[in-house]
């Protein structure tokens, strides 16, 4: 235990933030490292439970007590080796991960729970730092070929894991580069691309086979995957946009969030995109629908973008602020969360519903809404929306961003010609191993359990790896981070 009375006499701290009026100005991230010291007092709060449930809240099933222990005595490389042991990227979950295992953390019952969040990013940045992450290739090669359908998370999870048990691995992505939503779906001032680079090089050194620009199902047919590898795993990821079929939908500047998103990541990037193509908030009215991260993601966009203004409606009521008794301890909360990209500016508001929108020549100048309320849940646990009577408003809207979230994977190409099952939800259907219907062919991430986190996103990538890995080969070696994860 780091010290029996860290949580006692040392109270929760988390990373400043940049000046609001500096980091809108450009895109890097957000947080300011934290002193060391500061870490190590931080970590000295973890009371090293009994029963530590911060391992039931994360996904992964990190060894948390043991990693913050390390940190407060200043162990650091013991600390990687132990957060690696459950985590192949702990630099992506130290920025991106809500952090389900605070929200589990014991200490939070009645405390702020322990920093674990930000411990972690830390630790993974002084392996880099000191030189400490380095490539693991395999010692012995078994002659298995594997293909992984998609390079993000979780398929760079699965990549690099069956790579490490001696497997020849190679990873397709239709982009033109590698990285899925870590690429192309996550602001650089949540994630610097420089971050995933470099765990891309330290992949390919260990000899995993990166092929961007070739969609799987259109240049490379499921037939000539089927017969060029030995088994195949799908992490596409869950990539169809929910759509909002109202009046007006078919107006200009009405854009889903991901073409949005994508489109400044690639500008970010360097790349030309022509004038009359460019999505851009500068100097208008913006309307954001949806009140999920991809929202916030769309909101700090538009500041750096130059946003006269911004307005982000979300049809369901405001969340409490604190627990509430259909809530309890250690499950995930449903309360109201503050972003950064929610201190930077603009008008949030609840229980608001999109009638149609409305514009001049083609192009979309106002949103009308009405506001609606909820009442309890019936016996299919569903609440019942009704709109209030009079509540009727509009705003003007130059710009207007669906970010609706997803609803299952492209159906067309690929999944088609494997002839898999899909299951009632539209995501790829498998068993307790990861298999689809298709011998050999394996899925994870959100292409199998819908739209997700980046942390189940790995973990579930870890964990086909390991169902791969026994299928080729009759036994594994390498580590569940769960039991019976399939749901």
């Amino acid at each position: 235990m780091a010290d029996p009375k860290g949580f006692l006499k040392v109270g929760r701290e988390t990373p400043k933030r940049r000046p609001v009026e500096e980091r809108i100005r450009d895109w890097k991230e957000v947080y300011l490292p934290m002193p060391d010291e500061k870490l190590r007092e931080q970590a000295s709060r973890c009371m090293d439970c009994g029963v530590p449930f911060c391992h039931f809240g994360c996904p992964l099933g990190n060894i948390i007590p043991d990693w913050n222990d390390l940190t407060y005595r200043g162990r650091w490389k013991e600390a990687l080796e132990t957060l690696h042991a459950t985590n192949n990227f702990p630099d992506f979950t130290g920025r991106l991960c809500p952090a389900p295992c605070e929200e589990a953390c014991v200490l939070g019952i009645n405390q702020p729970a322990v920093t674990i969040k930000v411990i972690e990013q830390a630790i993974v940045e002084h392996g880099f730092a000191e030189g400490w992450v380095a490539p693991e290739p395999p010692a012995v090669r078994t002659g298995k070929k594997v293909a992984v359908i998609g390079s993000g998370p979780a398929g760079l999870a699965a990549a690099q894991q069956l790579n490490r048990a001696g497997h020849t691995v190679t990873v397709f992505e239709r982009d033109d580069r590698i990285g899925g939503l870590l690429r192309y779906g996550i602001p650089d001032f949540k994630m610097e691309k420089w971050v995933l680079d470099r765990r891309l090089k330290q992949m390919e050194e260990e000899g995993v086979i990166f092929k961007p620009g070739v969609n799987a199902g259109v240049d490379l047919s499921g037939e000539e995957l089927l017969s060029g590898y030995d088994a195949i795993c799908l992490t596409g990821g869950s990539t169809v946009p929910r759509d909002l079929p109202i009046p007006g939908r078919e107006l200009r500047g009405i854009h889903f969030a991901m073409e949005y998103l994508t489109q400044q990541n690639r500008i970010n990037a360097g790349e030309f995109v022509p004038e009359d193509q460019i999505i851009t908030a500068r100097g208008k009215t913006v309307v954001i629908l949806g009140g999920g991260d991809t929202g916030a993601d769309c909101l700090g966009t538009a500041h750096r973008q130059g946003a006269r203004e911004v307005y982000q409606f979300e049809i369901l009521p405001r969340p409490p602020d604190t627990r509430t008794p259909d809530m309890p301890w250690p499950y995930w909360p449903m309360i109201f969360r503050m972003s950064s990209a929610h201190e930077e500016g603009g008008f949030r508001d609840f229980g608001v519903s999109t009638k149609c929108f409305s514009g001049h020549g083609g192009q979309v100048a106002k949103l009308h809404a009405v506001r609606v309320e909820f009442g309890s849940a019936g016996s299919n646990g569903r609440r019942p929306m009704a709109e209030i009577e009079g509540s009727e408003f509009e705003v003007d809207a130059q710009l207007v961003l669906l970010a609706l979230g997803f609803l299952h994977p492209q159906k067309s190409g690929l999944l088609e010609q494997l002839g898999v099952e899909l299951d009632q939800r539209g995501n790829v259907k498998t068993d307790k191993s990861y298999m689809t219907s298709a011998p050999g062919v394996f899925a994870a991430g959100d292409m199998h359990r819908g739209q997700s986190l980046v942390v189940w996103a790995i973990s579930e990538g870890r964990e086909a790896a390991r169902c791969i890995d026994q299928y080729l080969m009759g036994s594994t070696q390498l580590p569940t981070n769960r039991a019976n994860m399939v749901g």
